[in-house]
C-alpha cells in the first residue's frame, strides 16, 4: 500500500509539472516554451514542499521543532542581510568593498564565525556559571519557570550532576571549538611544511614522506583516531588532562596527511616556476624559498583547505566526545552534551523545550559547520576568479 501511495504520487506530480509547463506556455514565456518535462517535475515538487511547509507551520500544533527551525531560518537571514548592510556602510574602503561583492550566506558565514569566536574567548564572562560548578538541584527543566519544575537561576535548566547546562553550552565554545582550532593549527604546521619540503628537494626525502602519508591514508581517519585514543586512555590512566593533549596530537598528525597532500601537489607546481629558478640562482636558501615565493602563491587554496580541515577536525573531535575518549571532563564540549542529554529526547511531546537540550548542542555543530563552509565556497569562487 506504501508504495502504491509513492507511485500515486510521484505521478501526480508529473503531471502536475506537465499542467505546470503547459500554462506557461500558453502565455509565450521564451522560459516555459524551453522547459523539459523534468524541469517543470522540479517546480512542482518545490511547489508542493512549499505548501506543505505553510500547512504544517500554521495549522500542525505538535510540529514545534519544524517552527522553530523556520523562525531560526528567517532570523538568520535578516541578521545576515543586516551585517551586510553594515558592512557595506561601515569600516575601510577595503572592507566595504569586499562587502559589496560578499553573498548573502558569506555574510552568514563570517557572522556566525564571529559569534562563536567572541563565545569561545570571552566565555568567562558571558556564562552566569562556571563549567564545573555543581549546584544542589539536578534535573531542573529548561524554561525558568518553577510552576513545572524549572528555575529562573537556570534558563536552560541543569543536568543529572546539578551543572548549569546554558554555561556549559557557552564553554562549549571555548573548549570544543577552541581545541579544534588549535588541532588544525597543528596539522597544517606540519602536513604544511612536510608538503613543501618535498615538493622543493624532492628526491628519496619526497619519496619517504609520500610513502608514509600512503600508508596512514589508507586507514579510515574516525577509526584509526578512535583505535589511538583507545590506546592513550591506557597511557593516560588517571591522568584525565593528558588524553585531550593526545587527542590534539594524534587528530593533528593524521589530518596533517591530507594537508601534506595539498602543500605537495600546489608547491610542486610552483616551484618549476621561473622566478623559483631565478631565486634559486641568486643562491637563496631553502627557508627564503619556501615562506618568501612558494607560501605567498599557495595561500589561497590552503585557506580554503584550512576552512574544511577545520570543519573535519571540529566534527572528529565532536565524534570522539561523544563516543567517550574525546575531550574529558570538567571540561564541557558539545560532544559530551549531546551523549549526556539524548535521553531527554524522549520528552518531545511533554515538553519540547526540554527535548530539544541535546540538540542545541548539535545544532551548535551543525551551525558552525555550515558557516565555515559558506565562507570557504566564497573563498575559492573567489579566487577562482569567476564571475557571478
Amino acid at each position: 500500500m506504501t508504495l502504491l501511495w509513492i507511485i500515486g504520487g510521484i505521478v501526480a506530480l508529473v503531471a502536475l509539472g506537465w499542467v505546470f509547463r503547459a500554462a506557461g506556455r500558453t502565455t509565450g514565456n521564451a522560459t516555459f516554451r524551453d522547459m523539459d518535462l523534468s524541469t517543470a517535475f522540479g517546480y512542482a515538487v518545490a511547489l508542493v514542499a512549499v505548501v506543505a511547509g505553510i500547512y504544517t507551520y500554521f495549522l500542525v500544533e505538535t510540529a514545534v521543532f519544524f517552527r522553530w527551525a523556520v523562525q531560526g531560518f528567517i532570523i538568520a537571514a535578516v541578521a545576515a542581510f543586516l551585517f551586510r548592510l553594515l558592512g557595506r556602510h561601515v569600516g575601510p574602503d577595503s572592507t566595504r568593498k569586499l562587502f559589496r561583492a560578499m553573498p548573502l550566506t558569506a555574510s552568514f558565514g563570517i557572522l556566525t564565525i564571529l559569534i562563536y569566536a567572541i563565545l569561545a574567548i570571552f566565555a568567562g564572562l558571558i556564562a552566569p556559571h562556571g563549567q564545573a560548578e555543581v549546584f544542589g538541584t539536578v534535573n531542573v527543566l529548561p524554561g525558568g519557570d518553577p510552576a513545572v519544575g524549572g528555575d529562573p537561576a537556570f534558563p536552560l535548566g541543569t543536568d543529572q550532576i546539578g551543572r548549569d547546562l546554558l554555561s556549559r553550552l557557552i564553554y562549549g565554545a571555548q573548549n570544543t571549538v577552541g581545541i579544534a582550532f588549535a588541532t588544525t593549527l597543528l596539522a597544517f604546521l606540519l602536513g604544511g611544511s612536510m608538503g613543501f619540503l618535498a615538493a622543493t628537494l624532492g628526491g628519496w626525502l619526497d619519496n619517504l614522506l609520500s610513502r608514509i602519508v600512503d600508508v596512514l591514508m589508507a586507514i579510515p581517519s574516525l577509526i584509526f583516531a578512535l583505535l589511538l585514543m583507545t590506546i592513550a586512555s591506557a597511557w593516560a590512566g588517571s591522568h584525565k588532562e593528558l588524553l585531550t593533549v593526545y587527542m590534539v596530537i594524534i587528530i593533528a598528525v593524521i589530518d596533517s596527511t591530507r594537508v601534506y597532500r595539498l602543500a605537495r601537489a600546489v608547491g610542486s607546481n610552483i616551484v618549476v616556476m621561473d622566478y623559483i629558478e631565478a631565486a634559486k640562482l641568486r643562491g637563496e636558501g631553502l627557508g627564503y624559498l619556501i615562506f618568501k615565493e612558494i607560501l605567498p602563491n599557495a595561500t589561497a587554496p590552503l585557506l580554503a583547505e584550512f576552512g574544511l580541515r577545520f570543519c573535519f577536525v571540529f566534527l572528529t573531535i565532536a565524534s570522539l566526545s561523544f563516543l567517550g575518549v574525546g575531550i574529558q571532563p570538567p571540561l564541557a564540549d558539545w560532544g559530551t552534551m549531546v551523549r549526556d542529554l539524548s535521553q531527554f529526547i524522549n520528552f518531545a511531546a511533554f515538553s519540547p523545550l526540554t527535548a530539544a537540550l541535546p540538540l542545541m548542542a548539535a545544532g551548535a555543530i551543525a551551525l558552525l559547520t555550515v558557516a565555515v563552509n559558506f565562507v570557504v565556497d566564497w573563498m575559492l569562487h573567489k579566487s577562482s576568479g569567476l564571475k557571478e
